[in-house]
């Protein structure tokens, strides 16, 4: 036996290993998908995820990179929830866009995703019971918030239970391979303005069309030879195209928030972030005041967002962003004082803060 087939054996025996803990492990999440049955308690815990994949990369000792470890957790965790019960997951579709992806991302490829075409049919998705969970776009780090997701909340009660942010990286795809060859570019509105120093630079006079999604864009693209698309990876080998350039986005700090959402909030996994939406009585300083609790007990808001309440003029609803849980004592009082100043408050979720993917 040679050298190279030495160590070829030895990873062949190191896989059966792995395959063998890994049947193991299912083993044991059947037995508490059972346990969770009988007690009817969620199935789905982000907060446990969570602690999993910090517990994992904190241990690891390399030279196994922690990016593709937890890839490759994600997968496994994807896969051992379907073991106890299948998750249904809709998003803003159609598939291939960024919040699938995103969704993809989080949830893995073992969930069964339902793609519809508006943030309004993920809420109803989710609140009549086609979907567990639903994943919608907040906020993008060039482009601003989504409006129509915020409006959302205002009428519903459906909670956040998790946080995804995705690095968005946009690509130029095409049946072509000649780049010189190409009379038009479809891509959402956003993806556009994302680009349009590259564009302006690299593809100057040629038309360009806004579509309902990256999706639909490399869809068009996909029956027409003289067209491209601005899409993702996904979207490329899900409509057999091409990818002529990569990351053509003209900020490297492309990063958009996704919000997962659902009937009711996680308990605490150790470093959180809650969201709220209130009301304030139309009078000066009313602002600056319901914002003193949070400073007197030293809680970082990490965003804060007004949006117009539709119910009466010059009504504004402000939707806020801090760090730690309900659950938290300092939190819990601050919410407790502003409540005395508000016209209406809404907690509208604690949940695990996320980390870019």
């Amino acid at each position: 036996m040679n050298e190279l087939d030495k160590f070829r054996n030895n990873i062949d025996r190191i896989d059966d290993e792995i395959l063998k803990l890994l049947n193991k492990r299912a083993g044991y999440v059947l037995e508490i998908g059972n346990i969770k049955r009988n007690k009817k308690v969620k199935f789905y815990k982000p907060e446990r995820e969570r602690q999993i994949l910090e517990r994992i990369t904190r241990n690891n000792t390399g030279p196994f990179p922690n990016d593709a470890l937890k890839a490759i957790y994600r997968e496994i965790l994807s896969a051992s929830l379907s073991l106890e019960e299948p998750l249904k997951v809709t998003c803003l579709g159609p598939l291939a866009t960024f919040t699938h992806l995103a969704a993809l991302r989080h949830f893995g490829s073992s969930a069964s995703f339902v793609p519809v075409d508006s943030i309004k049919k993920v809420f109803e998705n989710v609140e009549t019971g086609k979907a567990e969970y639903g994943v919608v776009p907040i906020e993008n780090s060039n482009e601003g918030v989504v409006s129509y997701t915020l409006d959302m909340f205002m009428d519903s009660e459906l909670k956040v239970v998790a946080e995804i942010i995705l690095e968005v990286s946009h690509n130029l795809l095409s049946k072509q391979t000649d780049r010189s060859k190409i009379k038009k570019i479809y891509s959402h509105p956003q993806a556009l303005a994302q680009c349009r120093g590259w564009l302006e630079s690299n593809m100057p006079g040629v038309l360009t069309k806004e579509s309902t999604s990256t999706s639909k864009a490399a869809e068009l693209a996909s029956k027409d030879a003289t067209a491209s698309a601005i899409a993702s990876e996904l979207a490329a080998r899900i409509y057999d195209l091409n990818i002529l350039e990569r990351n053509i986005e003209d900020s490297r700090h492309n990063v958009t928030r996704f919000l997962v959402i659902s009937e009711d909030f996680p308990p605490k996994s150790g470093d959180d972030k809650t969201s709220i939406m209130f009301s304030i009585k139309d009078r000066p300083g009313s602002l600056y005041e319901i914002l003193l609790p949070f400073k007197k007990a030293n809680i970082n808001l990490t965003k804060i967002e007004s949006r117009p309440s539709k119910r009466r003029a010059w009504e504004y609803i402000f939707f806020v962003d801090m760090e730690g849980h309900i659950e938290d004592k300092k939190v819990k009082k601050a919410l407790d004082s502003l409540k005395e100043d508000c016209l209406y408050l809404k907690i509208l979720g604690s949940y695990p803060q996320g980390n870019i993917q």
